[in-house]
C-alpha cells in the first residue's frame, strides 16, 4: 500500500457522509481505492468497529449514489500495523456517470479524480460522459434531469387506453437499462427543456409582428397547443358561385399538420434551440434544428427515403397514432400541393431544415385586386365604415378580399387624402371617418 495520496488512492480518517464524492470520482475516471482509517499524511490510525462501519458504508452507498455502483465496489477490512483499516476498492463504471442522488446530475452531484482531489464535472463534461457510455443517439442517453413528471404524456396514452407504467416507459425507451430516464423521457415529460416559438408577420417579410407565442411543456403539448394556433390564425377565403357559399383555407391543414410533426419529431434535440414557425401572408416556414441525417441527400428524402434521427420519438408518435408510418410526411406534403401553382419547397442546410408550404388563395386574391377600380375600394371601406363606426386593417382585407400590404396602401392613402383618421386603441390600429 503507498503511503501517499494518488489519482487512484484517498485517505479518510473517519467514515463520513462525503466520501461518497470520491466513490463517485473513482468511478467515473479510472477507478481506485479509498482507504478508512488512515490519516491524509498515510499514518495508520485504524477503526473501531469494522464490522459496522461497512455496513453502514455499504448502505450509503447503494442509497446515496445512482445509478447502482455496488457491482463496481468491493469492501474489505485489512490489517495495517496491527489495526483494522476498511479499504473500498473502486472499478472504472460500466454506466457513467454516476452522481449523488441527493445532488442530482448535475456538476454539485458528479465527481472525477484530478490528482489526489475529487473535483465536479461540468455540464459540458457530463454531457461527453454520457455520450462516450451509451453512444451517440441524444435520445437513449440518460437525461442530465431526473425529476420528470409525465401528466400530458400519460393523458395522451390514457386516451388511446394504453397502459403508461414503468414497464411501459422501459419498452418505449424511455428508461434505460440503468433503471434511468433517457433524454427521450425528457423530450415527453412536462420539464422538456426545448420549445416551439410561432409568429405571425404581416406581409411577406419578417420586420412586423402581428401576434407570436411561445409553447413550452411536453412535446406533445407543443404540438397540440402549436397546431391550435395555428389553426386560428390561418384564413378561410369565402367566395359566391351561384346560390352557394365556397369556403378555401389558405393552407391544406393536412399539410400544416404533416410539416409540423416533421419539424418536432425529426430535429436535433442536442441543439438547445426553438423548432420555429413562421406564418406571413403568403407562405408558412417551419424551421428545425439539425439539418438532414449524415448520410441521407435531400434528393433521396424526395424520393421518399426515410432515416429518422430521434427513432424512439417517432415511434412513441406512431404508437398515440400521432403519425399513420414511418417517413411519408414529406410525400403527403407533396400530394397536398400536387395540383397548386406553387408546390412545397424543403431546403436543408448545414444544422437546418426548412419546410416551406404557400398559400393557395394568394394567387386569387391578386385577381381579386385587379377587379376592384380605387373609386370603388373607397367606397366599399367608407360603407363598412358607416356600418360599424369604425374599422381596422384585417376589416379591409376581408371586406376586398386584398392581403395585408393592400390594405395598408388603401387605408394610408384615404388618410392622407383627409377621408379617414387613424387611432391607436391598445394594440389596435383603428381607422374611423374624419
Amino acid at each position: 500500500m503507498t503511503n501517499r495520496e494518488n489519482v487512484d488512492v484517498e485517505y479518510k480518517r473517519v467514515s463520513v457522509q462525503e466520501l461518497r464524492k470520491d466513490i463517485v470520482a473513482f468511478a467515473n475516471t479510472e477507478g481506485g481505492t479509498l482507504y478508512i482509517g488512515i490519516n491524509d499524511d498515510g499514518s495508520v490510525a485504524g477503526v473501531e468497529d469494522s464490522d459496522d462501519t461497512m455496513l453502514r458504508l455499504a448502505g450509503s452507498l447503494k442509497d446515496g449514489i445512482a445509478p447502482d455502483i455496488m457491482p463496481f465496489v468491493q469492501i474489505r477490512a485489512i490489517e495495517r500495523e496491527n489495526k483494522t483499516v476498511i479499504a473500498v476498492e473502486v472499478a472504472i463504471g460500466s454506466a457513467r456517470p454516476y452522481y449523488l442522488k441527493d445532488k442530482g446530475l448535475k456538476p454539485t452531484g458528479v465527481y472525477v479524480r484530478r490528482g489526489t482531489s475529487s473535483q465536479p464535472l461540468s455540464e459540458a463534461g457530463i454531457r461527453d460522459m454520457i455520450v462516450e457510455s451509451y453512444g451517440k443517439s441524444y435520445e437513449t442517453c440518460r437525461s442530465l434531469n431526473q425529476e420528470l413528471t409525465f401528466e400530458a404524456f400519460q393523458k395522451e396514452m390514457a386516451v388511446r387506453e394504453m397502459e403508461c407504467g414503468s414497464v411501459q416507459m422501459r419498452t418505449l425507451n424511455m428508461i434505460g437499462e440503468d433503471g434511468l430516464f433517457t433524454n427521450l423521457a425528457l423530450l415527453l415529460s412536462d420539464q422538456c427543456e426545448h420549445t416551439l416559438k410561432v409568429a405571425v408577420f404581416q406581409g411577406t417579410d419578417d420586420v412586423i409582428f402581428r401576434n407570436h407565442q411561445e409553447f413550452s411543456g411536453s412535446l406533445l403539448s407543443q404540438l397540440e397547443a402549436g397546431y391550435a394556433f395555428l389553426d386560428k390564425n390561418i384564413a378561410v377565403k369565402s367566395t359566391i358561385e351561384g346560390l352557394r357559399r365556397k369556403e378555401q383555407r389558405d393552407y391544406p391543414m393536412a399539410a400544416v399538420r404533416e410539416a409540423l410533426l416533421n419539424a418536432i419529431i425529426h430535429r436535433d434535440y442536442s441543439f438547445n434551440g426553438s423548432t420555429l414557425v413562421n406564418i406571413y401572408d403568403d407562405r408558412i416556414e417551419f424551421v428545425s434544428l439539425g439539418g438532414l441525417v449524415p448520410g441521407l441527400s435531400m434528393e433521396a428524402v424526395l424520393m421518399g427515403v426515410s432515416q429518422s434521427r430521434n427513432a424512439c420519438l417517432a415511434n412513441v408518435f406512431y404508437r398515440l397514432k400521432l403519425v399513420e408510418s414511418y417517413g411519408t410526411g414529406i410525400k403527403r406534403i407533396k400530394a397536398l400541393y400536387k395540383n397548386s401553382e406553387k408546390q412545397a419547397v424543403f431546403e436543408s442546410a448545414q444544422g437546418a431544415f426548412k419546410t416551406t408550404l404557400f398559400n393557395l388563395n394568394i394567387e386569387e386574391q391578386a385577381e381579386t385586386v385587379i377587379s376592384y377600380q380605387p373609386d370603388a375600394e373607397k367606397e366599399i371601406v367608407m360603407n363598412l365604415l358607416k356600418r360599424q363606426g369604425s374599422i381596422t386593417r384585417k376589416d379591409v382585407e376581408l371586406a376586398l378580399s386584398v392581403g395585408t400590404t393592400k390594405a395598408y396602401s388603401i387605408l394610408t392613402k384615404m388618410c392622407d387624402e383627409g377621408a379617414l383618421i387613424m387611432q391607436k386603441a391598445g394594440n389596435r390600429t383603428q381607422y374611423k371617418i374624419r
